[in-house]
């Protein structure tokens, strides 16, 4: 497979037709290989086409190379630590050794995997979520009128009558983070919106709450995983 030096980082690509007449697409795969999707009909200076993009695509691999997913076929994540996930046994059945860092899933059909996790993650991040939100809620001066963990497309969201959902993957995220979550809802009881006034208010309990935030953006939480 061909490679390119973007700086110090050494990325290999393929190179594969597309559907456009006209336009050059490049865009990396979960592996971090870069896919070069050329026009059809066209010639492209594919060297000339990436020295042009350098500056952007070495930007995006640096982002991407420290992005972390909630769960692939191998690995899942639970309180910010990345476990490995080892297939076998019978039945349908979740165990975790924390201590060797992984998790057994008893099952051949790794289909089943995603459920064996929701119900384990939903379990740990309803317990989580109903003990955090009692701590929290008397610190950031709001109380909500329901509290519920469930499969949703955010991490966390607040209702104007007063409902706060959260993600069943919050127990994936570390302390610092599934926190962040938990206040940065409870401010909006407050303040339902993002205006300047929800970020002062949000920064009176979560002072580094920026630096949280751009934490929180670089980890990906299940949505669809290609078991193919």
């Amino acid at each position: 497979m061909p490679f390119l030096d973007l700086g110090s980082r050494r990325i290999w690509y393929v190179v594969i037709k597309g559907t456009s007449r006209r336009y050059t697409y490049f865009r990396f795969r979960d592996d971090l290989t870069l896919e070069v999707v050329l026009p059809r009909g066209k010639g492209v200076d594919l060297e000339k086409a990436i020295s042009e993009r350098e500056a952007s695509l070495r930007r995006q691999y640096e982002r991407l190379s420290k992005t972390r997913h909630v769960l692939t076929r191998d690995t899942v994540m639970f309180g910010g630590e990345t476990l490995k996930i080892v297939y076998g046994g019978r039945g349908d059945a979740l165990l975790t050794d924390l201590a060797k860092r992984q998790v057994m899933i008893h099952t051949n059909d790794s289909r089943h995997l995603k459920e064996l996790v929701r119900r384990w993650f939903l379990k740990e991040s309803s317990t989580y979520v109903v003990r955090k939100v009692a701590e929290l809620a008397p610190m950031v001066g709001a109380r909500p009128s329901r509290v519920d963990v469930r499969e949703i497309g955010k991490w966390g969201y607040c209702t104007r009558e007063g409902r706060l959902s959260f993600s069943w993957q919050l127990i994936a995220l570390p302390e610092r983070l599934r926190e962040y979550v938990v206040m940065h809802e409870l401010t909006h009881l407050l303040e339902f919106n993002h205006s300047a006034a929800f970020k002062r208010r949000l920064a009176t309990v979560c002072p580094d709450f920026r630096t949280r935030e751009r934490e929180l953006d670089l980890i990906v939480p299940y949505h669809k995983l290609d078991l193919g």
